[in-house]
């Protein structure tokens, strides 16, 4: 799919990675829709910045665990910009809570955010898509959605590997004309509260013993659209982390 023209609605969009994939498809010449739910004051710069760009841009309050909230959305999208041609699942939850636990508010809010979200926006676009003739959905998964169990964070983890799960349907219930595909970053932008040593034990988990940068998962989103062949598939973007604990010794 050709990225110039097109519009693209990216959840999470006024921070981190959805940021930074934001302003790279608007670099690419697509219309934004800036979907958010927390920081309305970074979906605003991030707005202005893609208006910059000579594209155009919608800021969009909107919690995607809530089917309500989700219709609103995408009929706000839909009439600004006529059509969403790309949806980008960027928005996570990531918190860390002891398992088991009588509180399963996490446990809620993890497959809300991670699992509901992404199905009822693809739920919602995809006649739309499937009207036009073409669409791609990416999902920003992890390592956790193969690979990895993380201690404590049993509701991230499971909505993650369940995030993957919904690719791979996805990509088999819209083809031919709708496309889907994840990405499991690894270590890309340090969290707040990582000091520098975590920030370098992290990299030393890497078969680079290095972090990526944001422009390696854009570079990966950019490559996903415009490959009309590619759909189904989980691309990893981790400097090798999944394969890092056997770089010293075997065994």
């Amino acid at each position: 799919m050709e990225i110039s023209g097109k519009t693209a609605l990216v959840t999470s969009a006024q921070r981190r990675i959805g940021r930074e994939i934001a302003l790279g498809l608007a670099a690419a010449g697509a219309n934004i829709v800036v979907a958010h739910y927390e920081e309305t004051e970074l979906a605003e710069e991030t707005t202005n910045c893609i208006q910059e760009m000579g594209v155009g841009a919608l800021q969009a309050w909107v919690d995607v665990s809530d089917k309500l909230s989700v219709t609103k959305l995408v009929e706000q999208a839909l009439s600004h910009f006529g059509s969403v041609d790309i949806l980008i699942n960027a928005a996570s939850y990531y918190s860390k809570v002891p398992f088991p636990n009588p509180d399963t508010s996490n446990w809620e809010r993890s497959l809300g955010v991670l699992l509901n979200g992404p199905f009822y926006l693809a739920n919602a676009l995809a006649p739309k898509m499937l009207e036009n003739g073409q669409g791609v959905i990416i999902n920003i998964c992890d390592l956790s959605s193969l690979w990895e169990c993380w201690p404590d964070y049993t509701g991230h983890v499971v909505g993650k590997a369940g995030l993957w799960a919904l690719t791979r349907q996805l990509a088999l219930e819209l083809a031919p004309k709708v496309r889907a595909n994840g990405i499991a970053p690894g270590p890309i932008l340090p969290p707040p509260h990582y000091d520098e040593a975590k920030i370098v034990r992290t990299a030393d988990k890497t078969l680079l013993n290095t972090w990526g940068s944001p422009q390696d998962i854009v570079r990966t989103v950019i490559f996903i659209i415009e490959n009309d062949y590619l759909t189904g598939e989980l691309i990893h973007v981790d400097g090798g982390q999944r394969f890092a604990h056997r770089k010293h010794e075997e065994g």
